[in-house]
């Protein structure tokens, strides 16, 4: 765990994602610092190692120097939506569910992360958040996560990334908890150019 862990920290949360965090809302008012699963992991992921990752960055000093979050990315959850559409976490990797896992985070002084993506499946195939922005940012905020990265899989021919963003950034605004919306986009459509105004 630990070189692995050291590397997906010297990364941190991913240099091609763009943070977005303008807006007047007390987030992100210098670069979020953390650990990010993908870069060391990928999708080998489970609950255990998020909560290990979590304990090592309290033990070795991380979070006393900044580094406060923990971020999940993709291939958490299950390959389905639930009968009522929601997301939900993959029972088998994360058998107690983000909730629990969001509280274990927060009980150790550190913020949680969590992944989602624009179009109809995420870049590993699972189900992504389009046409079902409002339900899963409330259901991250009821889950208590305090960040999303929001990525620019599977998206439909022709959709536009700021159309898309700035719809994701509402419903993330519209929720009574503040989490700080990270839009990764790759840099294809110059999101420098309109991406700052939405979270």
């Amino acid at each position: 765990l630990g070189l692995k862990m050291a590397r997906g920290v010297i990364l941190a949360l991913g240099a091609l994602c763009v943070l977005v965090a303008a807006l007047d809302n007390g987030l992100a008012l210098t670069p979020p610092m953390g650990w990010s699963s993908w870069n060391a992991f990928a999708c080998d992921i489970n609950e255990q190692l998020i909560k290990d990752t979590a304990d090592a960055m309290v033990a070795n000093g991380m979070r006393d120097a900044g580094y406060r979050y923990v971020n999940i990315d993709d291939c958490w959850q299950a390959r389905t939506r639930d009968g009522s559409g929601q997301l939900q976490p993959d029972a088998e990797r994360f058998p107690s569910g983000i909730a629990a896992l969001a509280d274990y985070v927060h009980s150790l002084g550190l913020l949680l992360g969590i992944y989602s993506d624009a179009g109809v499946l995420t870049c590993q195939g699972a189900p992504g958040s389009y046409q079902h922005y409002q339900d899963d940012a409330r259901t991250f905020a009821e889950w208590g996560v305090d960040y999303i990265k929001f990525d620019w899989c599977y998206t439909e021919p022709g959709m536009d990334p700021e159309t898309q963003y700035t719809q994701m950034s509402a419903a993330i605004t519209a929720q009574e908890r503040s989490m700080v919306f990270s839009a990764c986009e790759w840099g294809v459509d110059e999101p420098w150019t309109w991406a700052a105004p939405l979270s």
